[in-house]
């Protein structure tokens, strides 16, 4: 049976979606998708910035909690406090919450935003080799 993860957010718009990159990247034999309390677009911050690091996401694209998804999930992450407390997680789900800024509230000018992005997504995917990390040594 394959594994999955399943990243939630706001908006489905810069974290999770910098999160399923990553997961796609780190994880390659699991399911990962990602989603969001509401779609808010794909953010084009986080499409460079992830382009940056050579990883493209161009292609996702922002999309609602799919509960059945969520239901049969190995691992759910949530990576922020509006998904943490709206959504409804089955309790036989491992469940990780990664309280991650959000990127898209930055101000100022281009080079501050993508400061902020750069953070974030730096923060993801540190946290994404390390569950890697585990997950492989819990496989052994």
């Amino acid at each position: 049976m394959t594994k999955s993860i399943y990243f939630l957010c706001s908006g489905n718009a810069c974290r999770s979606q910098i999160a399923e990159g990553y997961a796609k990247q780190y994880l390659p034999n699991w399911d990962v998708q990602s989603a969001g309390v509401r779609v808010d677009g794909l953010n084009p911050w986080a499409v460079k910035t992830m382009a940056e690091d050579g990883v493209d996401i161009s292609q996702q694209y922002s999309k609602l909690i799919d509960q059945d998804f969520l239901d049969q999930a190995t691992v759910v992450v949530t990576l922020c406090g509006e998904a943490r407390d709206k959504c409804i997680i089955p309790q036989s789900t491992r469940w990780l919450h990664w309280p991650i800024n959000d990127p898209a509230l930055a101000t100022g000018n281009d080079e501050e935003i993508a400061a902020a992005f750069r953070d974030s997504r730096e923060d993801i995917k540190q946290r994404i080799i390390q569950l890697a990390a585990y997950v492989k040594k819990q496989s052994k």
